[in-house]
């Protein structure tokens, strides 16, 4: 018996650190035949993942990236068809969830609050933008399969990679390359980015111009966050919050009925338009704002945003993300509402609070993709 158990133990260990030795080849690519319905029409694309290298300025490769790239078949000229290159954010965060939850071919199956369902895997997507385009998603150094190369003995150069310009300076090079291998310099070429993918894919569509000489036909961010770069507090910050508010508290049923009746699209414009015009300059006033301004400002936040006067009136006009992720569906159910998506709801143990005890979404997310 002893003897046994010793065999299955030495057996398991052999296992585990074969699998740890394991590695990706830096440079190596896989193609595949498949065939999708989006938009009702019906066709076939080749699906090719792969690595490609990031050389250091001796020509030696300190990363290997990790990509997926699908092309639709029987395009009679490929320079004309548009070239969608993809990211996520974190950052350290792969290109998975734009790939299997947005705009790939196939999709995870899961239900309407963003749950698994089973048997586990994925199905087609009706709506990817693959009809229109070929797309590539790129997992970012040490996200994915993408892994940085020490040099032997030698730790990796973190300054290389792990920082906002380091980021965009080495994914622009490995994109000249790609391009160049594909031969998509013809193409259009357009770079979307989720999260922090949007600071992101500023920085590349910049580094791109000025350094690679490749200039893109557009740039999409998707919720983009913006990590102090964009804006860094104050009137603006706080009251562009509102229209976010706004698309929230419609899509939940929450807002009053003259607003609700209305298409998102229709409402949306008029919060966005209060919004400059008028409650950025109020804000702005600060202890300067008359008790009547601020008590018709308070009013109007309510109207656009569905949260009580009176907590509007609490937070001095200038409501924090929190509070509304936590109380705007406080009176219909005691949900919570998502961080990242607020379309997903939560239960939180307590009912009252400042910010919801967990982010709804994530946990929806985390379920599907793991």
């Amino acid at each position: 018996m002893k003897q046994n158990i010793l065999l299955v133990t030495l057996a398991f260990t052999y296992s585990f650190l074969t699998a740890q030795e394991r590695k990706l080849p830096i440079d190596t690519t896989i193609t595949t035949q498949h065939s999708v319905v989006v938009n009702g029409t019906s066709f076939s694309y080749s699906a090719t993942t792969g690595t490609q290298p990031v050389w250091d300025e001796m020509g030696k490769p300190i990363a290997s990236l990790h990509y997926t790239y699908y092309t639709r078949n029987n395009v009679k000229n490929r320079a004309e068809r548009p070239l969608l290159i993809s990211f996520n954010g974190g950052p350290g965060s792969g290109s998975v969830w734009m790939h299997l939850a947005y705009t790939g071919p196939r999709i995870l199956k899961i239900d309407d609050e963003g749950y698994p369902v089973q048997p586990y895997g994925v199905k087609q997507n009706p709506y990817s933008v693959l009809d229109v385009t070929d797309i590539v998603y790129v997992n970012p150094a040490n996200t994915g399969y993408s892994r940085t190369i020490p040099e032997t003995g030698k730790e990796v150069d973190r300054e290389k990679f792990f920082g906002i310009n380091a980021d965009i300076k080495y994914l622009a090079e490995w994109l000249n390359t790609f391009v160049t291998r594909n031969n998509r310099w013809s193409s259009p070429k357009y770079i979307i980015g989720e999260s922090y993918g949007g600071t992101r894919v500023m920085g590349l569509s910049l580094a791109l111009q000025n350094q690679q000489w490749m200039y893109l036909n557009g740039v999409i961010m998707v919720s983009p966050a913006d990590y102090k770069v964009i804006r860094v507090g104050g009137p603006v910050s706080s009251a562009l919050n509102l229209p976010y508010y706004t698309a929230a508290a419609w899509h939940h049923k929450a807002l009053p009925t003259a607003l609700q009746s209305k298409d998102l699209l229709e409402v949306l414009p008029e919060s966005e338009e209060y919004t400059i015009n008028t409650l950025i300059p109020a804000i702005a006033k600060g202890g300067f704002i008359s008790e009547t301004e601020r008590n018709a400002v308070a009013k109007k936040i309510a109207y656009y945003s569905g949260l009580g006067e009176q907590d509007i009136l609490d937070h001095n006009l200038d409501v924090p993300t929190g509070f509304f992720w936590k109380n705007l569906l406080k009176d219909k159910g005691d949900y919570t509402v998502g961080r990242l998506d607020s379309r997903y709801l939560g239960i939180d143990k307590q009912r009252f609070g400042s910010r919801p005890d967990y982010n709804s979404e994530i946990t929806s997310w985390l379920h599907s993709f793991t």
